[in-house]
């Protein structure tokens, strides 16, 4: 990674409050449950977005981005790069600032749209791991 991406990704971790997780699952045998988990013991909010659960982590889920009632700065994605395009439309909706793509997903097409909106995007990035590098930085090393 570069030092521009590394210092958008840095800002974008320290200016968002509300994280909207658009395909976070339930279930604690998925990643998606620990990455959450692992953000919101960090203080940020956390908004489950997901049509088939009611509570998540203690949060209460809404079925899409455009019923959540508050401001949300970034929207995590957990969903196939196929649903990346629906979801992006809908962060632009609601005035989202950041698009966040979770390990493993890209989509060129909806991430340039998110940008002409004039949001910011990051593709192929764990947002726990880019958190622990950026925000909290190598454990020293007991001897």
């Amino acid at each position: 990674m570069n030092n521009d991406h590394d210092q958008k990704m840095r800002n974008i971790l320290t200016s968002a409050k509300t994280i909207a997780s658009v395909g976070l699952s339930s279930n604690q045998e998925k990643e998606s449950y620990w990455i959450v988990l692992y953000l919101k013991e960090q203080g940020y909010r956390i908004i489950p977005v997901n049509p088939t659960a009611t509570e998540i982590l203690g949060e209460k889920v809404y079925p899409s981005l455009s019923a959540i009632p508050d401001k949300v700065d970034v929207v995590q994605v957990f969903r196939k790069p196929e649903d990346v395009p629906s979801v992006v439309d809908e962060a632009i909706k609601i005035g989202a600032k950041v698009v966040w793509m979770q390990e493993g997903i890209r989509h060129e097409v909806a991430a340039q749209k998110a940008r002409d909106a004039g949001l910011e995007v990051v593709m192929d990035a764990c947002m726990r791991a880019t958190h622990r590098r950026l925000m909290i930085g190598p454990k020293p090393i007991e001897l």
